[in-house]
């Protein structure tokens, strides 16, 4: 269940100028606070995404990263096993291998 923050309009109660509560996502939008009664507002909360900060984490991963080198021509930098480290443009064979880190 997901927690939502509330700002009162007017005078805090208890629960600060500003509150968080557990809401499941179908339930509608407060308009009162549940402590005091006032007014509230939903306000729009941060959000963290933890995001692979090296190569080395996105190859863990099962990432692909292609980093352009020339017209054409891409560095795999994160590649594994047998892959070579170029892939260029219209040459199938520089491909890295794909059934090792896609599957169903």
């Amino acid at each position: 269940m997901p927690i939502y923050e509330y700002e009162h309009d007017t005078d805090p109660c208890r629960l600060g100028k500003r509150f968080e509560i557990l809401q499941p996502v179908s339930d509608e939008p407060l308009e009162r606070c549940p402590e005091c009664g006032g007014m509230v507002r939903k306000l729009i909360s941060f959000t963290h995404i933890s995001t692979p900060k090296s190569d080395r984490e996105l190859r863990d991963l099962g990432f692909t990263k292609l980093v352009r080198r020339d017209d054409g021509v891409y560095e795999n930098v994160t590649a594994r096993g047998k892959d070579g480290s170029l892939v260029i443009r219209d040459r199938a064979d520089t491909l890295p291998d794909f059934s090792r880190s896609i599957s169903d």
